[in-house]
């Protein structure tokens, strides 16, 4: 028996805040923040929480490293695996975060490259941080 949904605290019910910030759900169902490690996960979710309507933001090197208790080197790729799997734009000082490959008007809708997905299925932030631990072993 599929589980009766309903919202758990109707006084705490999201509502769109006047500043403008989402995450698109293709980040997941596409499977785009499967080919990011936990560092550019970080940075993308401080980036599209921080930018406005163009997706445009100013935040420094050593802010972004400060914030995110990243190392300068760590930012460094972790923006570069942001860029190219097209996540963000970056020009310094400026990051533009990105409309997902496929979701923008007039833009076909790709499977990226070199996806890598756990049994097939929605992955987990546990299992990404499971994933990254064997890799830094």
């Amino acid at each position: 028996m599929k589980p009766l949904k309903q919202v758990l605290r109707p006084e705490r019910l999201r509502q769109v805040p006047e500043q403008f910030s989402w995450v698109d759900q293709a980040l997941v169902q596409r499977y785009f923040i499967d080919r990011c490690d936990v560092r550019a996960a970080a940075l993308y979710l401080f980036l599209i929480t921080v930018s406005d309507a163009q997706g445009l933001s100013y935040y420094g090197e050593s802010t972004l490293a400060t914030r995110l208790h990243l190392s300068t080197g760590e930012l460094v790729t972790a923006r570069a695996q942001l860029i190219q799997i097209e996540l963000i734009a970056y020009q310094a000082p400026l990051y533009q975060v990105l409309a997902l490959p496929g979701t923008a008007p007039g833009m076909p809708p790709r499977e990226p490259t070199s996806v890598r997905r756990l049994n097939d299925g929605p992955v987990s932030l546990a299992q990404l941080l499971d994933q990254w631990r064997h890799r830094r072993a």
